[in-house]
């Protein structure tokens, strides 16, 4: 479970640099804004899974 939940994290951050990127080329605030909070979320999960890791070893 642990795995998948890292794989997510990246993907939640990968997608949210993507649509910070794209928001910011285009000028569209609401897409660059919803890029970075979906960065944020994917740093969180990896966080936690992190905690988790450590918690275990």
């Amino acid at each position: 479970m642990s795995g998948e939940q890292k794989m997510k994290a990246k993907g939640e951050r990968a997608k949210g640099k993507v649509k910070e990127t794209v928001g910011r080329m285009t000028d569209d605030e609401r897409l660059e804004t919803e890029g970075q909070v979906e960065q944020a979320k994917g740093h969180a999960r990896g966080a936690k899974e992190k905690a988790k890791d450590a918690f275990k070893h």
